[in-house]
């Protein structure tokens, strides 16, 4: 019997991607694979109806499940409304590390099994932290950018211009996950003071590598501190004025996490009265980061619109973790990621 799926792809994991890395996944299963292309990362992701950061419409994804048991995508929404309408829908897996385009709860009403791919940017994320953190403790942001204005800036050898080493600094992590704690290995290797903020850290995963503080501290004693927490009710707003004026004068701040982390305003403030020497940012609170936005102007400043995730390995290893999760259900077995009940 053939099982029929739909590869919902974008110009990151291109459906063909999902398509190939399923049939090497499934075997001699036959499959019968449509594809479809959504706009993103050309076209911003956003909601589409109660679902966030999505990409496509609910009239292009009811089209094209009819008929389809299984999903991989990326974006590809998963409303209520498009449950209502693809009754043979069984199996929906979202290569992100969040399922936040699915609407989880409607999905278990309508008996169909929500999967995720926890993990598969971890090292891209950590290697772009890393990148951005070198170039703002090193101001290449704005050397850089009067260098390719055609201006040589021999000030910046100056003792109060230059940049700060990794080796022997103290740095404070907020978050210890998957992406956290690749940062520390490395800054560690570099010969780096680590601390960490996370209340859910086990003590024993920071032996010899770092110490666990509590934010305040954190805050106090680290010359760079960069962010790697989640988004919740908690964690929303987490660093806002009064924990960036704690943070020693001439620090260092890096986002490579969520933009609701952190207070933009507050970060301009500070780069502009020289509290902090430098920020590395890659999210934002409205993106694409709007052309009056202080952050375009603010000193100090290294950005990036949002890519710490993409690699060319990413997209093979998210297609590779839903290709799993495919297999895995037309074999019958446990899934690993599944995440309604």
């Amino acid at each position: 019997m053939t099982t029929t799926l739909l590869a919902a792809g974008n110009h990151f994991i291109h459906p063909g991607l999902f398509s190939a890395a399923v049939r090497k996944a499934a075997g001699d299963t036959p499959l019968d694979i449509r594809e479809i292309q959504f706009g993103w990362p050309h076209t911003p992701f956003g909601p589409v109806a109660e679902v966030t950061e999505a990409s496509g419409t609910e009239d292009e994804m009811i089209q094209a499940l009819q008929g389809v048991e299984i999903c991989v995508t990326e974006h590809g929404p998963l409303t209520e409304r498009i449950l209502a309408n693809c009754p043979d829908l069984k199996l929906f897996c979202t290569s992100r590390g969040g399922p936040v385009n699915a609407n989880l709860e409607a999905a278990t009403r309508h008996g169909v099994t929500v999967c995720n791919a926890p993990g598969r940017n971890a090292t891209a994320t950590a290697e772009h932290t890393l990148t951005l953190l070198l170039a703002a403790a090193r101001g290449l942001g704005d050397t850089h950018t009067a260098l390719r204005d055609g201006t040589w800036r021999g000030d910046y050898y100056d003792y109060d211009n230059c940049g700060i080493e990794i080796d022997g600094t103290t740095i404070g992590l907020i978050g210890y996950g998957a992406i956290g704690s690749r940062v520390a290995k490395i800054l560690h290797a570099m010969g780096a003071h680590i601390l960490v903020h996370d209340p859910y850290v086990r003590p024993e995963t920071l032996a010899g590598r770092a110490e666990q503080v509590t934010l305040d501290e954190l805050l106090r004693r680290s010359r760079i501190v960069s962010l790697h927490a989640r988004v919740t009710p908690e964690t929303t707003g987490l660093i806002g004025r009064a924990q960036i004026a704690a943070m020693p004068r001439g620090a260092v701040l890096v986002n490579c996490a969520r933009g609701a982390l952190l207070d933009y305003d507050a970060v301009c403030d500070a780069l502009e009265s020289g509290h902090l020497a430098a920020a590395g940012l890659d999210v934002f609170p409205q993106e694409p980061l709007p052309t009056g936005s202080r952050l375009l102007t603010a000193p100090g400043v290294v950005l990036t619109p949002h890519i710490a995730g993409g690699s060319q390995q990413v997209a093979h290893k998210a297609a590779a973790i839903a290709a799993a999760e495919v297999a895995r259900y037309l074999r019958g077995e446990p899934l690993h990621h599944q995440a309604n009940a």
